[in-house]
């Protein structure tokens, strides 16, 4: 099996560029690089994890932490998405992921006491509903860390601009005629709900539009049977609304349904607006109207943070959100 040192005889590098080289130093030239991978892709060189671990003091793994009482979790399609570019990005860079699981043989231990365990040079923590004791464990340790969905100064965080996507799609339907508008929100004690829920409200006053009490209805924690919920009780308000903005697209396609049992149609009679573009929303019927994280470049943005954490074995408290676009579909319609 051959060795570091073939390497180096063979390329003509010494010991110390070839091993920069296999553990992803930037420190070195384009042209060396690509001369010493030719190298060892020539010799079948594969170097021992256990190897690279004692010569570099790093384990090249990188734990995930999702935070359970959300149920849906890593099957939300958003999540999965952001996860997916990040893992591409992390993978480059000659990293592997790890889903991290509190649970061993039954007895329930803290995500540091697991990260210690497993060997992990860094973690991206997803969708945090709330500082937990266990999520503040993370935030409080030097562990470069990196979360998706939260904002605090001590951390790094990537979000999406959920208030002011929120606002633009209330003065879209308003654009569109549309007064009475009402909400459906994600779960009150979630990041992301909080702040759309707020940018509804904030765009309402700005535009001088009434709320009513009836008009904003909790969906829970952004699955189809909560906004299906929700809509059945919206529909039963007197004052109907005639546009509906559903803080999450799986919510958006429960509202649908609920709206199309009842015998009315979309857009004629309400239009329905979403919020994360997940690629079902082009494929209902009608095709959604919603907006668009961004998931490509939040995974790519935490990735980016994760890596200069890990190289300069600090963790840097960072804010980075990411801009939202509309995007107009078939279930929305200007009023008459």
């Amino acid at each position: 099996m051959p060795t570091i040192y073939d390497i180096a005889k063979k390329s003509g590098f010494s010991i110390t560029t070839v091993s920069k080289v296999i553990n992803n130093y930037p420190d070195v030239s384009q042209k060396t690089r690509k001369k010493i991978l030719k190298t060892i892709e020539e010799l079948g060189y594969h170097p021992s994890s256990n190897a690279r671990s004692l010569m570099t003091k790093k384990y090249w793994t990188i734990g995930v932490v999702y935070i359970e009482e959300l149920n849906n979790g890593i099957h939300h399609p958003f999540f999965s998405a952001v996860i997916e570019s990040f893992r591409k990005e992390m993978e480059d860079a000659g990293y592997d992921l790890l889903l991290i699981s509190k649970k061993i043989e039954q007895r329930k231990t803290g995500y540091i006491e697991r990260f210690k365990q497993r060997g992990v040079d860094g973690v991206i923590v997803v969708s945090p509903i709330k500082l937990t004791k266990d999520v503040q464990e993370i935030v409080d340790h030097d562990i470069p860390s990196v979360f998706i969905d939260l904002q605090h100064p001590k951390v790094s965080t990537v979000n999406s601009d959920n208030l002011d996507g929120s606002k633009e799609v209330v003065k879209y339907l308003h654009s569109l005629g549309h007064e009475k508008i009402a909400h459906i929100a994600g779960g009150e004690h979630t990041f992301a709900g909080k702040a759309r829920k707020n940018g509804f409200l904030q765009a309402m006053e700005e535009l001088g539009l009434e709320v009513s009490q009836n008009y904003v209805v909790d969906g829970g924690l952004f699955g189809v049977m909560g906004g299906y919920k929700a809509m059945q009780q919206l529909l039963q308000v007197a004052d109907r609304p005639t546009a509906i903005f559903a803080a999450g697209d799986m919510m958006a396609i429960g509202a649908m349904k609920a709206i199309q049992e009842a015998g009315l149609q979309i857009p004629d009679d309400i239009s329905v607006v979403g919020f994360d573009d997940i690629e079902l929303s082009q494929y209902v019927t009608p095709s959604l109207t919603t907006i668009r994280q961004d998931s490509q470049t939040i995974g790519q943005q935490a990735a980016d943070m994760l890596l200069k954490q890990i190289n300069i074995k600090k963790k840097i408290p960072l804010g980075v959100m990411v801009p939202v676009t509309l995007i107009e579909r078939k279930s929305t319609k200007k009023l008459k």
